[in-house]
């Protein structure tokens, strides 16, 4: 069975093996890959900006090429990306420091709640079982 699926790039149909992009856009995205790759190879100091700028690759594409390894920012001392949450410029990970920190505190008072809850719920079972077992003393 043929695996077919809309590119998500230019919206062509296309057979869907290996890849989440149609030729067409794989060839586009390594010419974006190779212009950003020389410019960085003459300009070490650029950052995502300059580099987005003076290539017409997108800073979404940019990054993806970072994440996936593609381009190095080792030797990029101003080369970094943004942040998925707040677009804060970082250098590592998907997220910077201060999100990261919110999300860690945010999933520790939900977990926080879920526990006070469950407490509750046991609680007003305990509750109820003993009224259950005071009606029955009383019927009898």
């Amino acid at each position: 069975m043929m695996n077919l699926d809309n590119c998500p790039r230019c919206g062509k149909l296309f057979s869907k093996n290996f890849r989440d992009v149609c030729p067409a856009c794989i060839k586009e995205i390594d010419k974006e890959y190779e212009l950003c790759s020389d410019y960085l190879r003459k300009h070490k100091g650029a950052n995502i900006q300059d580099l987005s700028n003076e290539t017409g690759v997108s800073i979404r594409q940019i990054t993806k090429f970072v994440k996936e390894g593609r381009i190095s920012i080792m030797n990029a001392p101003n080369m970094a990306y943004p942040c998925e949450v707040c677009g804060t410029l970082i250098r590592e990970n998907n997220m910077c420091d201060s999100c990261r920190a919110r999300l860690i505190s945010d999933t520790g008072k939900m977990r926080n709640e879920d526990t006070r809850r469950a407490e509750e719920q046991e609680a007003q079972k305990a509750n109820q079982n003993i009224y259950k077992g005071i009606d029955r003393y009383k019927d009898r």
